[in-house]
């Protein structure tokens, strides 16, 4: 009987205690919380403008997203590249790479630029020379060399790739085989219709 009196006795202070406990640390909260109202508002507010700023930045790179996948979707067929502009098929590919999650991507394409066009990086942080050639014929072999040159010179350390709307020789083939990346004329109709491009 005196253990079980013992018990319950142990039972009611440690509740007794439980319950002191409770009742300071409610206390000290709206003590705390009368003293430091201000600042404590104005770290809400500051949430609630980072979580809509969050929000609102989300909305626009989705709706740019969205922007530019309605207009590849409207220029990135055969019909129009073929008569495009060297230009206008240099920022075509650009499109393709950035909408492939490729980052920093320059369009480049001047005078002495070695025949590169654009510069870029894959999404695993490789970095690419890409020359841009719309043209009826087949790329020729010296066209190839000359990127080959531009890449070990000048882009030291990019991945050069050649993308054609046309195909390529078979001089052009056997000397950029292990050495660029060659798209043809098939292999930009499938980029263009949304299969990415994988570096």
């Amino acid at each position: 009987m005196l253990v079980t009196t013992g018990i319950a006795f142990g039972s009611l202070l440690a509740g007794a205690a439980g319950m002191w406990l409770l009742v300071t640390a409610v206390r000290v909260l709206i003590h705390f919380v009368q003293d430091s109202w201000p600042w404590l508002v104005g770290v809400l507010v500051l949430l609630i403008v980072l979580v809509g700023a969050i929000a609102v930045l989300k909305e626009v790179a989705e709706h740019e997203a969205d922007q530019r996948e309605e207009r590849l979707k409207s220029i990135a067929r055969f019909e129009r590249v073929d008569v495009m502009t060297g230009t206008e098929f240099e920022e075509l590919i650009a499109e393709l790479l950035r909408r492939d999650g490729y980052r920093d991507v320059a369009v480049i394409g001047r005078s002495g630029d070695r025949g590169v066009d654009i510069t870029a990086r894959t999404p695993d942080g490789h970095k690419i020379a890409v020359q841009c050639k719309r043209q009826a014929r087949n790329v020729p072999a010296d066209r190839i060399r000359n990127l080959i040159g531009a890449v070990h010179s000048t882009y030291t350390g990019h991945r050069g790739v050649l993308v054609t709307n046309s195909g390529y020789t078979v001089q052009a083939r056997s000397e950029g085989r292990g050495r660029l990346v060659m798209i043809d004329r098939e292999e930009l109709g499938f980029w263009m219709a949304g299969t990415s491009l994988e570096i």
